[in-house]
């Protein structure tokens, strides 16, 4: 007879919101500023425009703020945070044991169409980080641990959103058959 493995459980959300807090404080203390992402979304975009189309990356006001003086743009500390987000998620991921080589999605839809609903979510929060001046970690958390109004309102702004569409976009995540 086969042995059911349990599921792992997450980190309890107090603990994690405590450590993510310390991640906050320790930013500061060795950046001087807090945790963001969408910037290094920008640096990676002006990289491969400056790659492909030199010479309009040297005409636009906006890749020319994200290009620097001679510099690469990939060479900033917000690209060095999303990889070291991203390998951690990874490294976190296996130690948990919450690999898997099937797609995790509830039964109605396709993987194809669970990865296009992913992506699409990526993309629309991409363009909600560029005009709300910030991602949920820049604007919400950093602006919200400065005790910044904005920080507050980009917060509510970012969950009541998602909570607005969840209704209309719950389909493709709740494993109910």
């Amino acid at each position: 007879m086969e042995k059911i493995q349990e599921p792992k459980k997450y980190m309890n959300p107090y603990l994690a919101g405590f450590l993510l807090g310390l991640t906050m404080i320790a930013a500061f203390y060795f950046s001087g500023r807090g945790l963001g992402a969408s910037g290094a979304i920008k640096s990676t975009v002006t990289a491969v425009v400056s790659a492909v189309a030199p010479a309009h990356a040297d005409k636009s006001e906006f890749y020319a703020s994200y290009k620097g003086e001679g510099s690469s743009p990939m060479n900033s500390w917000l690209v060095y945070e999303m990889l070291g987000f991203i390998f951690g998620a990874l490294i976190s991921g296996i130690i948990a044991g919450r690999i898997k080589k099937d797609i995790v999605k509830p039964p109605k839809i396709t993987s194809r169409t669970r990865l296009i609903m992913a992506g699409l979510g990526g993309v629309a929060a991409g363009i909600g980080a560029t005009l709300g001046r910030g991602c949920t970690s820049g604007a919400g958390l950093t602006g919200m641990s400065n005790l910044s109004l904005a920080g507050f309102i980009s917060f509510m702004a970012m969950f009541g959103g998602a909570f607005m569409f969840s209704f209309f976009l719950r389909k493709f995540w709740i494993n109910k058959a």
